[in-house]
């Protein structure tokens, strides 16, 4: 195990000079709306004032029967701002009750499939409840102006397929500063609140790791090695399950979730609580073998 450990410790090392910039939260935020469903994985770690805030919208309800009223092409979706409201009277739209603005967290880029705060311009610290996703690598762009905007999640699994479906569609203004809203099937002539984009509710898991992209993120105590977030990649899945240690994802955490993996180094196990395969399904008590300590794979040994 000596050998395991000062491997580590080297890997570490040289992971701390590029870190890499997603850190795995245990939090995933699932969407379902008029279009499909997509899920988001949000960064609790890099921007933990951005998530709770975030959170805080989501379990107040706001984001509920919420619509995406801005749509640009090829660079952005918004959502957040304004919601259906329904009565004995009919629907009609409100604006979003907002809390106070909350201070800039900007650490991440505003890469492909990001969420990030939206705010005011010319003031940085003044996010409330309007958020977006980037359409495209927009970097060059939103990272380097009012301070750069506050990254605090990505779309995972194949919920970009329905985050470009809600980019394709054509835009109707609904007057006033609402020039741009995406419509579905929108016949020119009387906008109905079923013609718009709607989120019609939001449900939040707490997973110990994410499978999506190839890739299983987590956070892990390694025991002498420290606290950690790192990524696996799968490199076989016949006839075996196995997966490869990404020394580029080691990030060094300064604690570890509840519900967070844990590394054996002595029997050379990892077992991980519960991890998100899909929009839908989560598997738990993942166990794994080390079975080559030369490139650091892992064997799948059983689950549940």
């Amino acid at each position: 195990m000596y050998f395991i450990q000062r491997y580590l410790r080297i890997t570490l090392l040289v992971s701390l000079m590029s870190l890499s910039p997603f850190a795995h939260a245990n939090s995933v935020a699932c969407f379902n709306s008029n279009i499909g469903s997509y899920c988001v994985e949000l960064f609790e770690t890099q921007a933990p004032r951005t998530t709770a805030n975030f959170l805080d919208y989501i379990n107040n309800g706001a984001y509920t029967n919420g619509i995406f009223h801005r749509s640009e092409a090829n660079f952005i979706i918004q959502a957040g701002g304004f919601r259906v409201a329904n009565s004995v009277q009919g629907s009609t739209l409100v604006a979003v009750s907002t809390f106070p603005p909350i201070e800039n967290e900007f650490k991440i880029s505003n890469t492909r499939g990001t969420l990030a705060m939206a705010k005011i311009a010319g003031d940085p610290d003044s996010a409330t409840s309007e958020w977006f996703i980037n359409l495209n690598d927009n970097t060059e762009n939103l990272d380097n102006q009012n301070s750069g905007f506050s990254v605090f999640g990505r779309v995972i699994f194949d919920g970009m397929d329905v985050i470009d479906a809600i980019g394709n569609l054509p835009v109707t203004s609904l007057g006033g500063s609402l020039t741009k809203a995406p419509t579905i099937n929108y016949d020119g002539v009387q906008l109905l609140t079923s013609n718009l984009v709607q989120i019609n509710n939001i449900e939040v898991t707490e997973v110990s790791g994410i499978f999506s992209g190839g890739f299983l993120s987590f956070s892990v105590d390694a025991g002498p090695i420290g606290l950690l977030d790192v990524s696996l990649q799968l490199i076989e899945d016949s006839p075996n399950i196995v997966f490869e240690l990404d020394p580029s994802s080691i990030t060094p955490i300064q604690t570890l979730p509840e519900n967070g993996a844990t590394y054996a180094s002595l029997e050379g196990t990892l077992t991980i609580p519960s991890v998100m395969i899909d929009s839908t399904t989560v598997v738990t008590n993942v166990l794994m073998e080390l079975t080559d300590a030369n490139s650091f794979q892992f064997t799948l040994v059983s689950m549940e």
